[in-house]
């Protein structure tokens, strides 16, 4: 089978077309024929040695497909061959950037008819960041405040519609175009700022009437999140899922007493190993794109063999919404 692999650190042209064995399923394994596979910045960390945890080489990228079940192990009794589905594959053997992948039948959701492929590939991964980081991490409550950065990408193009969804009040959202907040908006933001702009937290700040944001997501490190700290209120959370430009922040723990408030790690693969707490909000997140409730943000489709290329544009901030890559 084609497959896109690593066999060291370095830039996008360290990712390779090879040809690799199609595995065969053992046990409670399902073979899956890859129709979409969704790029995201886990990938890039890992091809870069950046990753939260360390990356075995050589490597084949991905952990978040969708496709068509091929074959089945001897023990697996709840998924038939032909069943169209969606998952997240283990981060130790990946494999997603491939024409064929195993995965536990325990960690697949069956995709619902009115859903292709593309969609329901932008939920594992990005979806349930957002869902979790929200609800889980966040403890967001009716009637709250949210910041959403990078509002028009991956995640924060779901977020910005689950923070209304799930009831708050005011969604602000930040972005570095006028045509990427525009969007923002259109996907519910009440508010948006322009983060590149010097001062953008004070605009927050009015935004709220001096009170402070609730909840706030924040995966860019950095200067970023000691902006996004000010802009907290009492009781306020900021939740941490990623380090976008590599500046790893310091702070004072003690400084969060005054105000009682509280900054929070989310890492998904802690998720993954709830199989319930991942089904359930998985299935949730199908559920509302297969009512239109939510609008999911396909920035592109792109052929397995441009990889390299669809991890320079992601990194290079010139995308909105979910990249995409099909066998």
């Amino acid at each position: 089978m084609k497959a896109i692999q690593m066999k060291e650190f370095g830039g996008p042209e360290v990712l390779k077309e090879v040809e690799l064995s199609k595995p065969a399923p053992q046990g409670r394994e399902v073979l899956i024929e890859i129709k979409a596979i969704g790029v995201n910045y886990a990938d890039t960390a890992r091809r870069e040695g950046q990753y939260v945890v360390s990356t075995p080489l050589p490597y084949v990228p991905g952990s978040e497909v969708a496709g068509i079940v091929a074959e089945v192990g001897d023990e697996v009794t709840n998924v038939q061959p032909g069943a169209r589905v969606v998952t997240l594959i283990g981060a130790d053997n990946a494999t997603g950037y491939a024409e064929y992948t195993l995965a536990d039948e325990r960690s697949i959701i069956p995709v619902p008819e009115g859903v292709d492929f593309n969609h329901a590939v932008a939920l594992p991964l990005q979806g349930l960041s957002a869902w979790h980081v929200l609800k889980t991490m966040g403890r967001l409550e009716e009637g709250e405040t949210v910041l959403v950065h990078a509002a028009a990408g991956g995640v924060g193009t779901i977020a910005v519609q689950l923070a209304k969804l799930f009831g708050a009040g005011k969604v602000i959202a930040t972005a570095s175009t006028e045509e990427k907040r525009d969007l923002a908006k259109e996907l519910g933001a009440d508010e948006t700022v322009d983060y590149t702009e010097e001062g953008w937290e004070k605009q927050v700040l009015e935004m709220t009437d001096g009170k402070g944001i609730d909840v706030a997501l924040e995966m860019a490190g950095g200067d970023i999140f000691h902006k996004t700290l000010s802009c907290l209120a009492p009781f306020g959370r900021l939740v941490i899922y990623g380090v976008a430009s590599g500046e790893q922040p310091k702070f004072y723990p003690a400084s969060l007493m005054e105000k009682n408030q509280s900054v929070i790690g989310f890492f998904l693969p802690q998720i993954m190993k709830k199989p319930e707490l991942l089904k359930s909000s998985l299935g949730q997140l199908l559920a509302y794109t297969q009512k239109g409730e939510l609008k999911l943000i396909i920035g592109g489709v792109y052929p397995l063999e441009e990889a390299a290329n669809v991890h320079s544009m992601l990194q290079g901030r010139k995308t909105s919404g979910k990249l995409i890559l099909t066998p």
